[in-house]
């Protein structure tokens, strides 16, 4: 499951500054399955971002998340759960992680083999089950505080950063020619940030977690000199993509 291992070190900045979702996900996903589910697994469930979401779908819930400081957080969180901590890859076939009648998966997709994921999902799926994967993506209101934070970050790390355009795990799951009926519901809504969460937030950051201290310390530096030139605050973009799909 990729390096999704990294961000243990942060789990509760991780499960206090990540945003969750709006109630209205757990409708989408529930709408498009179309009966209350038996069985739900969530794939690097984290420390319950999205358990919070599936949980509302009823039925019981199982999260695979190889983490154990996240699955810690989680465990405490979520005592009806049943949790596996091991990676999804190697999880799927365990007891009680499938088959399922909804795999769920929330920002964590990407951290999966991209050679295996769609095949995994589908296997671990009872024949008309529901795939959704769904997450956020950071943006910034405020034209000007985009520029920049895009400023700040190039400073820091003149390496072009890997983007990912909104709808890419859509188009993923679609393009495998595994699934039926891919459908794509998009949600905004703005997140104020204070500077203290906002460097928070970036400290739960992929990139941010694979630089060195040296590097990780420049990075909350120059960040926090430029919240001080944009008034010690931002507003977050904040969209929120579902993709759902059937094994048919």
């Amino acid at each position: 499951m990729g390096d999704g291992t990294r961000f243990g070190e942060v789990a509760e900045d991780y499960d206090d500054v990540r945003p969750g979702y709006a109630p209205g996900l757990a409708e989408a996903i529930a709408a498009y399955h179309g009966r209350p589910p038996g069985h739900v697994l969530e794939i690097g469930a984290g420390t319950g971002k999205g358990t919070e979401v599936l949980r509302n779908l009823g039925g019981a819930l199982t999260c695979v998340e190889p983490d154990e400081r996240m699955a810690a957080v989680l465990c405490a969180r979520f005592l009806e759960v049943t949790v596996l901590v091991a990676p999804f890859e190697s999880a799927f076939e365990s007891a009680g992680a499938g088959p399922a009648d909804v795999v769920g998966c929330a920002m964590a997709w990407h951290w999966l083999d991209p050679a295996r994921r769609n095949r995994l999902a589908f296997d671990a799926l009872r024949p008309g089950g529901t795939l959704a994967v769904f997450g956020h993506r950071y943006a910034y209101a405020d034209p000007a505080h985009a520029r920049a934070f895009d400023a700040a970050f190039a400073a820091v790390d003149p390496t072009p950063p890997v983007v990912r355009h909104d709808d890419w795990a859509f188009d993923d799951i679609r393009s495998s020619g595994l699934f039926a009926d891919a459908r794509l519901v998009r949600t905004d809504r703005p997140l104020p940030m204070s500077a203290e969460r906002y460097l928070r937030l970036v400290r739960t950051f992929g990139p941010f977690r694979a630089k060195d201290a040296a590097g990780q310390a420049r990075t909350l530096e120059v960040l926090a000199a430029t919240l001080d030139d944009l008034g010690g605050a931002t507003v977050l973009d904040l969209r929120t993509t579902l993709a759902l799909a059937r094994r048919a």
